[in-house]
C-alpha cells in the first residue's frame, strides 16, 4: 500500500489556493450552461477560464492521454463523459461537470451537477439526494475517525433512498499528483479502513445510480455508462482533514451556508 502523504501548513494554503480558483470556474459557467449548447463549447469556456483568467493549469488536459479540460457525463452516463462538437443539451438532461486544476504544483478536483431546463422529479430527486450523499460523507471526515466510515454514510443513505452505489469507481488522494494514496470508496463499514489524520488531503465523489450499479465503459475507452440506462448522478469535493475535522478546498460561494448547518 502506497503511504499517504501528509501536506504541510504551507502545501495545504498552497492547494487551498488551487481549490478556491477551481471554485471560480463553476460560478463562471453556473449561468453559461443552458439548453442548446454543447459539451464541447462548456470544456472551451471552462480552458479558457482557467488559462486566461486564473493564470492555472487544466490538470486533466494531457492526463493519462485525455484530449480535454473536463469531463461531461450527461443522463446514464456515470462519468469520464467526453465533451463533444455533436452532443447538445435539451431541456429535462442532467449533466455532471467534473473539473481539475493545478495552481503553484498542486491540484485541486471537483465536480457539480446541472440540471437543464425542467428536470421529471425522479431525475431532480436523484440529483438532490446525490448531493447530500456527498455532505453525509463530508461530515465523517474528522481525525481519528476511518476511511470506512466515509463509505458507510454515503452507501447507508443511497440505499434508504433507493440508489445504487457504483464500486468501480472511487474518491482518491490529491496533492501534487492526481492521483495519490489514500482510494475513498462510496461503501464499506463503520469503524473500518485507515485513520484518518490531518493533512490528509482527498476527493469524495459518490455516484449514485437510479438502477442498478453495474456499469460498462463504451468504445471511445472514456465514457462509463449505466448497464440499464437508467440515470446517474455524482458530485466531488476536494477536502482536507483538520487537526478539529474537516475542510472542504473546493468550496463554493453557494455552500458556505451549509458549514453553519
Amino acid at each position: 500500500m502506497n503511504p499517504v502523504p501528509l501536506k504541510t501548513t504551507e502545501e495545504l494554503a498552497l492547494q487551498r489556493e488551487a481549490g478556491r480558483l477551481l471554485a471560480q470556474v463553476f460560478a463562471m459557467l453556473d449561468s453559461r450552461i443552458i439548453a442548446g449548447m454543447s459539451t464541447l463549447q462548456i470544456n472551451e469556456l471552462a480552458e479558457r477560464f482557467i488559462v486566461d483568467e486564473l493564470q492555472a493549469r487544466p490538470a486533466s488536459k494531457g492526463q493519462y492521454g485525455f484530449a480535454y479540460v473536463l469531463n461531461t457525463s450527461v443522463n446514464d452516463v456515470v462519468c469520464h463523459g467526453v465533451p463533444s462538437a455533436t452532443q447538445l443539451l435539451r431541456d429535462g438532461d442532467i449533466i455532471n461537470v467534473d473539473i481539475t486544476l493545478e495552481k503553484h504544483g498542486f491540484i485541486a478536483d471537483s465536480s457539480k451537477m446541472y440540471g437543464i431546463g425542467n428536470l421529471n422529479p425522479g431525475a431532480q430527486a436523484l440529483v438532490d439526494d446525490c448531493y447530500k450523499a456527498l455532505w453525509l460523507g463530508i461530515n465523517a471526515v474528522r481525525p481519528g475517525g476511518r476511511l470506512g466510515d466515509i463509505g458507510f454514510a454515503i452507501e447507508q443513505f443511497a440505499r434508504r433512498k433507493g440508489y445504487s452505489v457504483v464500486r468501480e469507481y472511487c474518491g482518491h488522494g490529491i496533492g501534487r499528483e492526481m492521483h495519490e494514496a489514500p482510494q475513498v470508496l462510496h461503501y464499506g463499514a463503520a469503524g473500518s479502513g485507515m485513520i484518518l489524520k490531518p493533512g490528509m488531503v482527498f476527493t469524495i465523489e459518490p455516484m449514485l445510480n437510479q438502477g442498478s450499479n453495474k456499469v460498462k465503459t463504451k468504445k471511445d475507452g472514456w465514457t462509463v455508462v449505466t448497464r440499464d440506462k437508467k440515470l446517474s448522478a455524482q458530485w466531488e469535493h476536494t477536502v482536507a482533514v483538520t487537526a478539529s475535522g474537516v475542510e472542504v478546498l473546493t468550496l463554493r460561494n453557494e455552500e458556505q451556508a451549509l458549514l453553519c448547518e
